[in-house]
């Protein structure tokens, strides 16, 4: 596991996630642990390398 921060799409605010390196591909759904939006999460690992991420906005 590997402890990953970044920014809230909806409230800005730095929250931090542990993204599974085992799994090169994810793609899945996580509320915001400040505002509770849900944010789409991607992720990409490269030899258990940290090789992309994004994070959503999924409401309209």
């Amino acid at each position: 596991m590997e402890e990953h921060f970044f920014q809230c799409p909806y409230c800005w605010q730095d929250i931090s996630m542990l993204l599974d390196k085992s799994v090169s591909n994810q793609t899945y759904i996580e509320d915001c642990e400040v505002c509770c939006n849900p944010i789409e999460i991607k992720v990409q690992f490269i030899n258990a390398e940290l090789a992309g991420f994004q994070a959503e906005n999924i409401q309209q």
